[in-house]
C-alpha cells in the first residue's frame, strides 16, 4: 500500500506537508498508559505515521475497561494491555515500529525510553505516576503531553521541558494531591477520555512538526458546560525539577 495515499489527507495540510510528514516518520514517541487515554492517543499517532511508538503499561485487560478502551475485546481479558494494543496497532499501520514494556516505571526504564524520544505522553491516572513522569521528562528535557479525565471533566497539559524557562506539572501542583482520585472512584464518561486522548495525539503531532506553542499550558475541558479554560504555566523558581 502506498505511504503517499495513507498520509495524503494530512500531508496536503500546509502545516504538515512533505517536510512535516518526514519529521513524524522519523520520530519516537513514548505512550505511558494504554487505558482510556492511551488507546485513542496511540491509535491516532499510529495512523499519522509516527516512526516508533513505545508503549508502556504493566496492567492487564479487565471487563471494566471495555466501555472506553476500544482496542480491547472480551477475548482479551487477562492479557497484557500493551501486547494487545500493539497487535491491533500493527494491523492498523504495519509501516511503523511498535515496542512494548510491561514493566513498572523505574529510573532505569525512564533512562531506556526517554532520552532519544521526541515526545512523551502521560496517559496514566494517578498523581505519583504523573509526578515521576514529569520529573523524568524534566531530567531529559523532553516535551510532555499529559491528559486526565474524571467524571465529565477533562484536563490536558503540554509541558515544554525542552524550553529552559517553561513551567512543568510540579510547578502547577504540589505532591499533596489526592492520589485516590481515579476513574474507579469518581467514574468517567467513555467518550470524554476518548476526546482527551485524541487531543493528546494532536498536541504531540504539533510538537513533532514544530508547530506547537513554546510555553507550557494547562487546559480544563467540560463537554457538559461546553467550556474550555486554559492558562500558561510559568516556571516556579522553587520547583525541584528546575533547581
Amino acid at each position: 500500500m502506498s505511504a503517499d495515499a495513507r498520509y495524503a489527507r494530512q500531508v496536503v495540510m500546509p502545516a504538515i506537508g512533505e517536510a512535516g510528514q518526514a519529521l513524524i516518520a522519523d520520530s519516537r514517541v513514548v505512550v505511558i498508559g494504554l487505558g482510556g487515554l492511551g488507546t485513542p492517543a496511540a491509535t491516532y499517532l499510529a495512523g499519522a505515521g509516527v516512526g516508533e511508538l513505545r508503549l508502556v503499561d504493566h496492567d492487564r485487560v479487565s471487563l471494566s475497561n471495555l466501555h472506553r478502551q476500544y482496542l480491547y475485546r472480551e477475548s482479551d481479558l487477562g492479557q497484557p494491555k500493551v501486547e494487545v494494543a500493539a497487535q491491533q496497532l500493527r494491523a492498523y499501520n504495519p509501516d511503523i515500529l511498535i515496542t512494548t514494556q510491561t514493566r513498572r516505571l523505574t529510573d532505569a526504564l525512564f533512562a531506556e525510553l526517554v532520552p532519544d524520544a521526541q515526545v512523551v505522553l502521560d496517559c496514566t491516572d494517578n498523581f505519583p505516576t504523573r509526578f515521576a513522569i514529569n520529573a523524568a521528562c524534566a531530567q531529559y528535557r523532553k516535551p510532555l503531553v499529559m491528559g486526565a479525565g474524571i467524571g465529565a471533566t477533562g484536563q490536558l497539559g503540554v509541558f515544554r521541558h525542552d524550553r529552559p524557562s517553561a513551567g512543568c506539572y510540579r510547578c502547577l501542583f504540589d505532591t499533596s494531591g489526592d492520589a485516590a482520585e481515579a476513574c474507579e472512584d469518581a467514574g468517567v464518561f467513555g467518550p470524554l477520555v476518548g476526546m482527551i486522548g485524541a487531543w493528546q495525539a494532536f498536541e504531540a503531532l504539533r510538537l513533532l512538526i514544530g508547530d506547537a506553542p513554546t510555553e507550557s499550558h494547562w487546559l480544563h475541558f467540560s463537554p457538559e458546560t461546553r467550556t474550555i479554560r486554559g492558562h500558561q504555566i510559568p516556571q516556579d523558581p522553587a520547583c525541584p525539577c528546575h533547581v
